[in-house]
């Protein structure tokens, strides 16, 4: 496919208008203001469009779409032990593939090119990404609440089997994590047998830290070290690492962050509703740390619109500290494409670069919400909705466009997901 006359936010997130973008099977291979002698098989008129790179979604648990919206105004653990606990104890395989399905249409809605998952009936899940097209990281949530080896545990053997059966599958689109749940779903010897286990077969992990100031607390008063401090005493962040929300974290722990290159996956949207706090987001660049977005889950969210998850990554710091100049659009969307594909280890992507892969998103630009344009980098933080973009292309292939799909069955998703939903409450009642 060549894209002509469209505007583009090039590998620098930069501003340049009337741009060819020439894509051949899965990469770019060409940018430039003069069309390319090279011939391609489709022409896509860019005018009044912008292209830039997709976003990376580096926190999330898809297959919860199920539970979007059914425990609404409650605190963390009473949402969790009431509502979320008693319904992830009825699930089944097909629910969770459809329920990510579902989470995969609308993550290409809102221009999620891959996500950072953390759930279980993880077989289901890679089907679901296989058939559909999208990238992955998925990692089986592992907790211990007993003193047993992680060899004697299911979740580290289903982890195991996952990692052997489909890390780098798909031409690398799929990428098994090691996914330790949290410091307080587990023990020291789980950590350091996961930590181990990790390191010699070159695994990344993903894991929850410091959501809550009491999760945070209560670990100081166990171990006498924050969760950033304990997990990496136990070795946890020797291999990448992608640690979620990071919102009580110290001075000493953001030096760990970034001597040890661990991602931060702020989730602004799902953190602000379960009044959990707000992440610090310029302390941790100014020190160097890579901080990309994430939604955490619907049930949480409760929508996976990227767009309003990058606003509101950038203007909670500037309300929380009372300072209008915190936090960039550039910042922004940097966060949101370049910082979130380096923490799933995909170093081929999350720019427009010639060689890199063509995982894409275009935007209306003629919207009644992008007019005028002063800057656009401002425009589409501020001002844009999920709704401006237009089309998702992921390794070159076109899976959504104006509101189609090409690669998934959009009401037998929405259909089979509401069955199931069904079929679960009424096991809860």
């Amino acid at each position: 496919m060549l894209f002509k006359n469209i505007t583009i936010l090039d590998e620098n997130i930069q501003v340049k208008e009337n741009m060819y973008i020439g894509i051949t099977n899965d990469k770019i291979d060409y940018i430039g203001k003069e069309e390319p002698k090279k011939k391609y098989d489709e022409i896509y008129d860019g005018s009044g469009k912008a292209l830039m790179s997709g976003f990376f979604n580096s926190h999330a648990h898809t297959p919860m779409t199920l539970m979007r919206g059914y425990g609404e105004n409650m605190a963390l653990q009473e949402w969790l032990e009431q509502r979320i606990f008693p319904f992830e104890d009825k699930l089944y395989g097909k629910a969770v593939y459809y329920g990510t399905l579902l989470g995969i249409a609308e993550s290409l809605k809102f221009g999620i090119v891959s996500t950072t998952d953390m759930y279980y009936f993880c077989d289901d899940m890679v089907k679901a990404v296989i058939e559909s097209g999208v990238k992955n990281n998925i990692g089986r949530g592992i907790t211990n609440f007993t003193d047993k080896d992680i060899y004697d545990l299911d979740s580290f053997h289903e982890t195991k089997e996952l990692y052997n059966g489909y890390n780098n599958a798909e031409n690398g689109r799929i990428k098994i994590d090691v996914s330790l749940h949290a410091e307080y779903t587990s023990n020291p010897k789980t950590v350091k047998q996961l930590a181990e286990y990790m390191k010699e077969i070159g695994a990344g992990m993903h894991v929850h830290v410091s959501e809550t100031k009491f999760e945070h607390e209560e670990c100081k008063k166990r171990h006498g070290l924050t969760p950033v401090q304990y997990l990496n005493s136990l070795g946890l962040f020797d291999t990448r690492t992608t640690a979620a929300h990071c919102i009580w974290v110290e001075d000493e722990d953001v030096r760990i962050l970034a001597d040890k290159g661990v991602t931060v996956a702020s989730c602004p949207v799902s953190n602000m509703k379960l009044a959990s706090g707000v992440c610090n987001i310029p302390l941790l660049l100014s020190k160097g740390v890579n901080v990309a977005i994430g939604t955490d889950s619907v049930a949480s969210n409760n929508s996976l619109n990227f767009i309003e998850e990058i606003k509101f990554f950038a203007i909670a710091n500037k309300e929380k500290r009372m300072n209008p100049t915190l936090v960039t659009p550039k910042e922004a969307i940097c966060a949101a494409t370049i910082s979130g594909a380096k923490g799933q280890g995909r170093n081929d992507t999350g720019k427009l670069a010639v060689g890199l892969k063509a995982d894409l998103i275009v935007l209306d630009l003629m919207q009644p919400n992008m007019r005028p344009i002063h800057n656009l980098t401002n425009n589409i933080v501020y001002s844009a909705s999920g709704n401006d973009i237009v089309m998702t292309m992921v390794d070159g292939k076109v899976l959504y466009k104006n509101g189609e799909y090409t690669t998934i069955d959009i009401e037998k998703v929405i259909f089979e997901t509401e069955k199931d939903t069904n079929n679960i409450l009424q096991k809860l009642k």
